[in-house]
């Protein structure tokens, strides 16, 4: 059964990340954490999702990114039943794109 959004892993996004308005749905700790996160990408940690539900109006589709994929399934979950177009979940997660080698962001929690 599709769980009503796509997923999409590290290889089939990492091409066209661009294209992606990247929300990453972990806690702020994680953020800054050892995996990293997608350059440009914005955070909205799960438990803050609804409230901040305007800051995800906008044009181009939404990637959601979390450690593994779970919770941002579940964010994906969350928006379809609100009314949003389709948002994409990152397959795997953060762990995943890691494992892929492919390009993070790591910042320092001191000077955020």
């Amino acid at each position: 059964m599709s769980p009503g959004y796509p997923e999409r892993g590290p290889a089939e996004v990492a091409p066209e990340i661009e294209r992606y308005r990247v929300v990453d749905v972990r806690e702020l700790a994680e953020w800054h954490g050892e995996l990293g996160h997608l350059a440009g990408s914005k955070l909205i940690p799960l438990g803050e999702l609804e409230q901040r539900l305007e800051e995800l109006r906008g044009e181009g589709p939404l990637l959601l990114v979390c450690r593994s994929g779970n919770r941002s399934g579940k964010a994906c979950a969350r928006l379809v039943e609100l009314g949003f177009e389709a948002p994409t979940n990152l397959a795997g997660g953060m762990i995943a794109w890691n494992e892929a080698g492919l390009a993070v962001e790591r910042t320092d929690p001191e000077r955020s």
